[in-house]
């Protein structure tokens, strides 16, 4: 179950301005392009390392949760952050592919040009 502080909104109480503010500071971006390869991300690690202090960085994955992007998993003592992509597709279809592409280019891990969870490339 999750505490409080881990809880996520609705996708339907999710709301386009909440997402674009959420987003708007660059590290919360890279945060997103980060898990949009589809994988849940350990709260930990080298893929985080964007020069800022960890109590920075949980500021950044908070807001994003609780702007609608992403959810935590807890199990144990493990934290894991994971983009709620196919809830956020059906809701704002487009918009993660948008985030994630930089000047008409896919970031890499993202849907569109490489194999998705199925195993199919993107079309």
């Amino acid at each position: 179950m999750a505490r409080d502080d881990e809880a996520m909104p609705d996708i339907a109480d999710v709301t386009m301005v909440d997402v674009l503010r959420a987003v708007a500071d660059p590290i919360r971006l890279r945060i997103v392009q980060t898990l949009a390869d589809g994988l849940p991300h350990g709260k930990c690690g080298t893929h985080w390392d964007f020069g800022v202090h960890k109590s920075t960085m949980t500021h950044h994955f908070r807001t994003l949760r609780q702007a609608g992007l992403t959810r935590t998993v807890v199990a144990g003592r493990t934290h894991t952050v994971e983009l709620r992509r196919d809830e956020l597709d059906a809701r704002f279809p487009g918009l993660i592919d948008a985030l994630t592409t930089t000047n008409g280019v896919p970031s890499p891990g993202t849907a569109r040009g490489s194999a998705d969870r199925s195993g199919r490339r993107g079309e």
